[in-house]
């Protein structure tokens, strides 16, 4: 069987058309055709030789790929015990549950594993629904997820129309609009379930008005709603803090993570809970489960990447860094650019270039893939390119990213 080192780019080009998607494989074709093989740190390698500084990965790679003591801890579990039982307890669920719970919110102290992210938004909206709030209230152009209970929060046509028939009971408000909130909870009679994200992400890094979630918390409240507040992207230090919750002094009913949660090396995911949303879940150990929810090995990924953070100080260095890439960018790009970019926005090391030009988006993205760099389209904003660097950049690296982006814009003029 060959390794991935060893497998012609044609090929691999070949299987994704025949087995796994062809649309996959024509935007393959479209970022040059190449094939990632190993990933270290901030950088990608090709089978061609080339490396890549990873600047998307959309919101995974807060600590690099392989992050050593995340890959210690993995090895050693790989070695004892892998896959749990289910039936006996273990202890790798426990510890790790401990270590997140010791970064979240006061209050926060009960967790559901999953894998993805939308797994775990579909835990939290069993969550809200076995409590009652049977309505789902979520924001304008956010992003939950594609499975069919995070996809009805999600608020995008394009993603929901073949599949609809969705969840019945679904509003969706102005993201930033605390009071178009209060009239719609008002009108529910305390079964609402409002799902938001702290900045939106793939709205293209939408950064609400201060005190904003400080106020959907509060009418939250005064309602009797569930709140959910999504921080699968944002959370873990993407921001440059902990938690997009900690900005404002919010603790939600359940709290979601995923992305940056594994490390880099394993799909991780979780839902966070105050004891009384909770409640459901204590009653009945049955009444949601997952087969692989807390395995042990993506336990001991979770506990180490808490670890990392913590050690590596990379809470502070996202807000270091990204203070400083958002001045730059802010800088260059108007230099080059000028009345072509809209804005230059973002928080920590969430960061959103939005184009005022239709389609310099995705030429913009094209071009940076050519000069070195990996970074995301927003999926529901076409005119913004997302950034999602790892916070151990050094000043070399800074450099290079910084340099790619000129090139990028120069070339996108030509």
């Amino acid at each position: 069987m060959p390794t991935a080192l060893e497998a012609p780019a044609e090929a691999v080009l070949a299987g994704y058309r025949r087995h796994l998607s062809s649309a996959r494989a024509a935007l393959g074709e479209m970022f040059g055709g190449d094939v990632e093989v190993s990933a270290s740190g901030a950088w990608v390698r090709t089978a061609s030789g080339r490396e890549l500084l990873n600047c998307g990965g959309y919101g995974v790679f807060l600590m690099g790929a392989r992050h050593p003591r995340v890959l210690a801890a993995v090895r050693a579990q790989l070695e004892e015990n892998p896959v749990a039982t289910r039936l006996l307890l273990e202890p790798q669920a426990a510890l790790a549950a401990e270590a997140l719970a010791g970064t979240t919110p006061a209050g926060l102290d009960r967790v559901h594993f999953a894998c993805g992210g939308a797994e775990a938004v579909e835990a939290a909206l069993k969550l809200a629904r076995a409590g009652g709030r049977r309505h789902i209230v979520s924001m304008v152009d956010g992003y939950h997820g594609k499975t069919l209970g995070a996809l009805s929060a999600t608020a995008r046509p394009v993603f929901q129309h073949p599949f609809r028939p969705l969840l019945p009971d679904v509003s969706h408000v102005p993201f930033g609009d605390a009071d178009a909130l209060t009239t719609t909870l008002a009108s529910l009679g305390g079964e609402a379930c409002v799902i938001v994200e702290p900045v939106q992400g793939e709205a293209g890094v939408v950064v609400p008005p201060a005190g904003y979630l400080r106020e959907v918390a509060r009418v939250c409240r005064r309602y009797g709603a569930f709140l959910v507040l999504d921080e699968i992207q944002t959370g873990l230090g993407r921001l440059g803090t902990w938690w997009g919750a900690d900005r404002e002094g919010v603790v939600p009913d359940a709290l979601l993570v995923g992305k940056a949660l594994g490390g880099g090396v394993l799909p991780v995911s979780a839902v966070v809970a105050t004891e009384a949303a909770f409640a459901p879940f204590d009653r009945d150990p049955f009444i949601h489960t997952s087969t692989f929810s807390a395995a042990p090995l993506g336990m001991a990924a979770a506990r180490a990447a808490i670890t990392a953070i913590r050690e590596d100080d990379l809470v502070a260095r996202a807000a270091r860094l990204g203070e400083r890439l958002l001045a730059e960018l802010r800088r260059l790009l108007t230099d080059v650019l000028g009345d072509a970019v809209a804005e230059v926005r973002g928080v920590g090391l969430l960061i959103g270039v939005e184009c005022a030009v239709e389609g310099l988006a995705g030429e913009l993205l094209l071009e940076l893939m050519a000069a070195g760099v990996i970074a995301n389209h927003s999926l529901n904003s076409e005119r913004v390119l997302r950034l999602t660097p790892p916070a151990l950049l050094d000043d070399r690296d800074l450099q290079f990213l910084l340099d790619a982006f000129e090139r990028a814009a120069r070339a996108v003029l030509d």
